[in-house]
C-alpha cells in the first residue's frame, strides 16, 4: 500500500511539473500552498527551508513557490496568498480526517480566494476550477471529493502514521515533490532509511539515537534537567528546532504510562533552540552561567553557499564552524577565579566572568547538509524520542493532552456565534473568561 500510494503521488507530481497538469485557465500550476497544522506543517517546513540552499534543490524548484498555510489567523493567510496568482496556485489540503478544525477553516478560505480571482479571470465552472486547483492528503476520501477535490488527486495514509512523524509520508513527501521533484524527495528518503537501518542493527553502543536517547533520560530524569536546546549550525536548519520540538514534546509530555498507571517521575523535556550562531546572542548567556541546559550541536564540514572574502582570515564558514567548537567546550569546562586572575581581569569583574562549566552537551559533524542528511537528521531525533518513551514506559505516540483544549474552545466558539448573531449573553464560563469574552464583543470591529 505504501509503494502504491507512493507511485500514485510520483505520477501525479510529474504530471504537475511537467505542464501536462495544468490550472484551469490552462497556465502552469507553480505555487504550491501546503494547507495543514501540527505535523503536517512543520515537518514539511522544515526540510523545505533546509533545501532551499541546496544546489541541486534549488535547480529543481526553479521557478516555483511553496508556502504554508497553517495558523487560523487570517493573517496567516494574507502573509501566505496575498502575492499569489489564483491561476498558478495548486493548493494541498493535509488532514487525515478531513475535519481538523483549522485545517478546514483555511481550506474553506483558500477556497473561496481561489474561486473569486479565477471568477475575475472569467472563469464560471466552480467545479472544474477546484479539481484542476487542489488536492489533498487524506484518509477521508468522501469528504474530500465532497470538497471538490478529484479522487484521482487523493493520496493516503494510514493510522499508525501520526502526524508528527508523517514526514516521509504523503504529508511531507507531496508537496514537497511539487516543489523539488521527486528524485530529490527520494534522497531524503534513502537518508531516513539509512538511519531506520542504523537503528535496527547497530549494537547499542554505537546506535546514534539510542545513545541520544539514553543521555535524554539521564539528563532528564536523573539529574533533573528540565529544559533541552538543539542548536544547528546552519541557517537552512532554522526550522529543525521546531519540528523536534513538536516531535518530542508532543509524544513524551505524557503523565501516565501504558497501562494508564501515573508516571512516578517527570516525563519529556522543554525543547527550544536557534540557529548557531544567531543563538548565541539570544539565550547562551543562560546557558553559560545561568540554568544547566543539555545542547545538541549539529555542524557540518561543507556549507551549502561557500564565501570567502579576500583579506579574512577564515571562510564565513569557517568563522561559523570555530563557534561551533567552541561553545561545547566553554559548556563543558567553563572558566575559574584563578583563569580570571591569571588573565588580569578587574578584580570588581572576576567572579562575573567566572563559568562552572560541566553542563552536557553532544557535538554531530556531517559532511554537508543535502537532502540525504536531512533525511538522516529526521529520523535520528524521531528514533530518539521513541526511545527515550520506551525506556520510560509511556506512548509516545497519542496525544490526549491536545484535546481538552479543542472542547473547550467549541464552546466558546457557539458562545462568540450565538452573541454575534443574536446578542445573547455570555454564560457557562469562569469569571475570568467571562469578563474577557465580554471585552473581547465589545470591542469595535
Amino acid at each position: 500500500e505504501v509503494h502504491s500510494v507512493r507511485e500514485k503521488m510520483d505520477a501525479f507530481v510529474q504530471k504537475v511539473r511537467s505542464g501536462e497538469h495544468v490550472g484551469v485557465t490552462g497556465k502552469p500550476l507553480t505555487n504550491f500552498v501546503c494547507i495543514g497544522i501540527g505535523g503536517s506543517q512543520l515537518g514539511p517546513e522544515f526540510v523545505n527551508e533546509a533545501l532551499r540552499a541546496d544546489a541541486s534543490a534549488k535547480v529543481a524548484a526553479s521557478g516555483k513557490t511553496l508556502k504554508f498555510l497553517a495558523n487560523v489567523d487570517p493573517v496567516d493567510f494574507d502573509i501566505c496568498c496575498g502575492d499569489l496568482d489564483p491561476e498558478t496556485t495548486l493548493c494541498v489540503i493535509i488532514s487525515k480526517t478531513f475535519t481538523t478544525a483549522e485545517t478546514m477553516l483555511n481550506a474553506r478560505t483558500a477556497k473561496n480566494w481561489l474561486l473569486k480571482g479565477l471568477a475575475a479571470k472569467g472563469v464560471s465552472d466552480e467545479g472544474a476550477a477546484i479539481a484542476k486547483h487542489f488536492c489533498a492528503v487524506s484518509t477521508a476520501i468522501p469528504k474530500a471529493t465532497a470538497f471538490g477535490i478529484s479522487p484521482s488527486n487523493i493520496f493516503g495514509f494510514w493510522d499508525w502514521v501520526g502526524g508528527r512523524f508523517s514526514v516521509c509520508s504523503a504529508v511531507g513527501i507531496l508537496p514537497l515533490s511539487l516543489q523539488y521533484s521527486s528524485a530529490v524527495m527520494a534522497e531524503f528518503l534513502n537518508g531516513a532509511h539509512d538511519i531506520d537501518e542504523h537503528f535496527f542493527t547497530a549494537p547499542l553502543r554505537e546506535n546514534i539515537p539510542v545513545i541520544l536517547g539514553l543521555l535524554g533520560v539521564w539528563n532528564s530524569t536523573f539529574m533533573g534537567y528540565a529544559t533541552r536546546a538543539l542548536l544547528p549550525y546552519s541557517q537552512a536548519l532554522k526550522r529543525l528546532p521546531a519540528h523536534i520540538q513538536q516531535v518530542d514534546m508532543e509524544s513524551n509530555g505524557k503523565r501516565v504510562a501504558i497501562d494508564g498507571t501515573p508516571v512516578p517521575f517527570q516525563t519529556g523535556e522543554i525543547n527550544f533552540g536557534e540557529p548557531g550562531t544567531n543563538g548565541q546572542h539570544s539565550f547562551y548567556q543562560l546557558m553559560h552561567q545561568g540554568r544547566v541546559v543539555p545542547a545538541d550541536f549539529v555542524g557540518f564540514c561543507e556549507s551549502q553557499s561557500p564565501v570567502e572574502l579576500e583579506g579574512e582570515p577564515v571562510t564565513n564558514h569557517d568563522e561559523l564552524m570555530s563557534n561551533f567548537f567552541a561553545q561545547p567546550d566553554a559548556l563543558a569546562y567553563g572558566k575559574t577565579l584563578a583563569d580570571c586572575v591569571a588573565e588580569g581581569i578587574p578584580e570588581e569583574l572576576r567572579e562575573h566572568k567566572v563559568f562552572s562549566g560541566n553542563r552536557p552537551s553532544s557535538s554531530m559533524l556531517l559532511t554537508r547538509l543535502d537532502a540525504f542528511a536531512i533525511g538522516q537528521l529526521l529520523a535520528i531525533y524521531e528514533h530518539r524520542t521513541a526511545v527515550q518513551g520506551f525506556v520510560w514506559g509511556i506512548n509516545s505516540f497519542d496525544q490526549w493532552g491536545v484535546e481538552l483544549g479543542k472542547v473547550l474552545a467549541k464552546q466558546v466558539r457557539s458562545q462568540l456565534s450565538a452573541s454575534r448573531k443574536t446578542n445573547a449573553t455570555v454564560q457557562g464560563f469562569n469569571s475570568s473568561t467571562t469578563s474577557l469574552l465580554d471585552a473581547y464583543l465589545g470591542s469595535k470591529k
